[in-house]
């Protein structure tokens, strides 16, 4: 399944096809883990030609929400954590994943990972809380 984007979302800094500065990522659910690839641009790079940490974050963020857009729910990021384990070179082709953790009530847990798509070695995962909009 690929995400359609509303015309409301089609200015996502992440997923937004007419963002012209955006990421312009593409997610689809692959056995109930949403995925996309992701290979940041020097426009992306900060200091010595690593990947600004915030890029990151929206990466990851996005591909949880995700997987909550996907499944036809519409949610907010109510509290998220990253942890960053190695840098990211600008040109790292990289895989993102966001796993369903639980759900309570009107909130959702989820993971996200970000991995090199070299080697597979984990750049920065995250748990994130959304809370649902009904």
């Amino acid at each position: 399944m690929t995400s359609t984007l509303s015309s409301a979302a089609n200015n996502c800094f992440v997923c937004g096809a007419k963002n012209p500065i955006g990421l312009k990522l593409n997610f689809e659910l692959h056995n109930d883990i949403c995925v996309a690839n992701f290979t940041p641009e020097k426009n992306h790079c900060g200091y010595n030609g690593i990947v600004h940490g915030g890029i990151i974050f929206s990466a990851l963020d996005d591909v949880m929400a995700n997987w909550l857009f996907l499944k036809k729910e519409k949610a907010f990021t109510a509290r998220c954590s990253i942890r960053y384990f190695s840098e990211l070179p600008c040109n790292t082709p990289t895989e993102l994943e966001g796993h369903f953790l639980k759900r309570k009530g009107r909130m959702t847990l989820m993971r996200g990972i970000m991995k090199s798509s070299h080697d597979r070695q984990i750049i920065a995962e995250t748990e994130a809380s959304f809370m649902s909009e009904t």
